[in-house]
């Protein structure tokens, strides 16, 4: 038995009410700078890393959902990679502190990582595919190359940043 794609309107209506202000929320405070700490940047990407291999181990794909999950995850580690680079990072010249901003372009991949969600959902619905398959363990392996390339690059970027910043 395949499962049915909802039509009611409560099914889109109430998660586009909620993205849109957890958006706004988010597109307020973009302009501000936030103090960066290199230090710390590892500590999501294994706090999510641990979860990934607990659901992994837990729940584990069959088949060709090793594969999905595989590229996933390199979709993620690719979008990743191109959400860091869009995160403005400066140097006080003073104290050498690092800041990071936000930019619009942050943004935009987070609404497109919502609208692949759903779009994987509403296919997956159609085709008969494994919705858990597809719904958990691709976003799952997405989301962690996503978090865990995105602070690499900023790690990296900020590392050099500001080596340059004590030189000069």
């Amino acid at each position: 038995m395949h499962a049915q794609p909802s039509h009611s309107p409560y099914s889109w209506i109430i998660p586009v009410l909620v993205i849109a202000v957890v958006m706004a929320l988010r597109f307020r405070n973009m302009g501000r700078a936030r103090r960066l700490r290199l230090e710390y940047l590892w500590v999501v990407p294994a706090i999510y890393t641990a979860l990934a291999a607990l659901l992994f181990a837990t729940m584990t794909p069959h088949g060709l959902g090793w594969v999905w999950s595989l590229l996933a995850l390199i979709a993620g580690a690719a979008i990743g990679w191109q959400r860091g680079k869009t995160m403005r990072i400066e140097v006080d010249p003073e104290t050498h502190a690092l800041n990071q901003r936000s930019s619009p372009a942050a943004m935009a991949f987070i609404l497109a990582i919502i609208a692949l969600r759903y779009a994987l959902r509403e296919a997956a619905s159609f085709g008969g595919a494994d919705v858990v398959a597809l719904g958990t363990d691709c976003l799952v392996a997405f989301a962690l190359g996503l978090l865990s390339m995105t602070r690499l690059e900023m790690y990296l970027r900020g590392s050099r940043l500001l080596a340059e910043a004590r030189r000069g």
